[in-house]
């Protein structure tokens, strides 16, 4: 049993680094204008990641286990630590990196350690929804802004309502995202264990039933709900204030962007649906929050005119996105040799 929890605190690591960082995005524009408390937004936000990554978690996970089947526990371990170091490293630096970035490369480096072929159509998948997210993010944001200011123009609200619905809005749009961030992140945290899980299927008397699938994902949301409390402050500031700097009710809308661009990747009903009509269908990928926010706020600032935007501290976050999977590779690819040669713990089958 001992084992089993040392191999698994990896993942628990890297939940707690997602928690520090990419889930601290979905209210961080809202904690950034002090439109709502840290600890509420915390609270709320670590809620609704739990029920996400339970109930709804399965779907984006299997894009990764097409990109590599990590298929022992050892292996799993490395994977997930890798990832979360680099995410750590990153985080202690202020920026929002992300750790779908992280998870990939750290898998693409047990794929050239156990020399296991890498699936160039997962791959090319998920590096296009890298591409792909903040552009959809941004847009929204732009469309939404637009909207949000006429509506507000035309209906001449005064001021402290309009502060008073735009707090409401903020939580409510900040519980969905967390829902869909749960939902289509949870796979970076523990997907790479689903192939090596050590649970059992849980029922009591047909009532209640709790596969090792969704037991892997109880714990990761816990994992990450623990990261939202204790690390995740700093990075809401610099997504609030550090690019772009917000007003309450363009906060709101960066929230409501970013939250459905999360959404749209990770909904098995949507996609469903969608495929039922024969129309393209959003793929199931986990998705970087991070990079889904930064777009927002982006898509703000341009509908803005595009004045006042932190170029530097921009470049900084894109400096990180690229060197992400890159560390996370090859700090996976060594950590791999050291437990297989040295500890002497197989990696791979």
């Amino acid at each position: 049993m001992l084992t089993i929890i040392f191999f698994l605190s990896s993942g628990l690591f890297l939940g707690w680094s997602l928690g520090a960082n990419d889930a601290a995005n979905i209210f961080g524009t809202a904690v950034g204008t002090k439109m709502i408390k840290f600890k509420t937004a915390a609270l709320i936000c670590s809620i609704f990641i739990i029920l996400g990554a339970v109930v709804s978690g399965a779907g984006a996970s299997h894009t990764l286990g097409k990109l590599g089947a990590v298929n022992q526990l050892a292996g799993a371990f490395i994977v997930a630590l890798a990832a979360a170091i680099t995410v750590m490293w990153m985080t202690k630096a202020g920026l929002p990196v992300s750790t779908s970035q992280a998870i990939v490369g750290a898998i693409i480096g047990w794929n050239f350690f156990s020399q296991t072929a890498t699936s160039m159509s997962s791959l090319y998948k998920i590096i296009g929804t890298w591409v792909f997210s903040p552009i959809l993010s941004a847009l929204f944001a732009f469309l939404f802004f637009h909207i949000t200011k006429r509506i507000v123009e035309k209906s001449r609200i005064h001021l402290m309502r309009l502060d008073s619905y735009t707090r409401i809005g903020l939580l409510i749009v900040g519980a969905f995202g967390s829902y869909s961030l749960g939902a289509n992140n949870i796979g970076n945290v523990m997907g790479v264990f689903i192939n090596s899980s050590p649970f059992k299927d849980i029922s009591i008397e047909g009532l209640f039933h709790l596969s090792s699938i969704q037991q892997l994902f109880l714990l990761g949301g816990i994992a990450i709900a623990f990261g939202v409390f204790t690390y995740s402050k700093k990075v809401m500031m610099t997504v609030g204030s550090g690019i772009f700097k917000l007003s309450p009710v363009t906060a709101l809308v960066v929230v409501l962007a970013s939250s459905i661009t999360l959404f749209l990747f990770a909904s098995q009903g949507l996609h469903d649906l969608l495929t039922s009509l024969h129309l393209p269908a959003f793929p199931l990928v986990p998705v970087s929050s991070s990079q889904a926010v930064v777009g927002s706020v982006m898509g703000i600032s341009l509908a803005k005119g595009g004045r006042n935007i932190n170029y530097k501290k921009l470049s900084q976050i894109s400096m990180g996105w690229v060197a992400t999977p890159l560390a996370s590779a090859i700090l996976a690819y060594v950590a791999l040799f050291f437990m297989q040669n040295v500890f002497m713990q197989s990696v791979f089958q």
